[in-house]
């Protein structure tokens, strides 16, 4: 029981995570961080694909999971336009 809880918990702190993160990066379009600003080369696009993967929760539909899963991938490998 404790196990489940505490499971509860990580997946709870990392929606916030990603919520914040995603919507900071979204806004600013750049991300917080050396870490992250050093692997994510399309910040907004990043953004957008966070937010997608916790709206999805929301509606249960597995569809915009896997949208949002291929634009934070997408956030991590285009690079910036000039």
């Amino acid at each position: 029981m404790v196990l489940i809880a505490a499971g509860f918990l990580v997946l709870f702190i990392l929606s916030i995570f990603f919520a914040v993160v995603g919507v900071y990066a979204l806004l600013l379009g750049r991300m917080p961080g050396q870490w992250l600003q050093r692997r994510v080369r399309q910040p907004r696009l990043w953004g957008v694909g966070s937010l997608l993967m916790l709206i999805s929760w929301k509606f249960h539909s597995l569809s915009l999971l896997a949208v949002g899963i291929g634009l934070v991938a997408l956030g991590h490998v285009l690079k910036p336009m000039q």
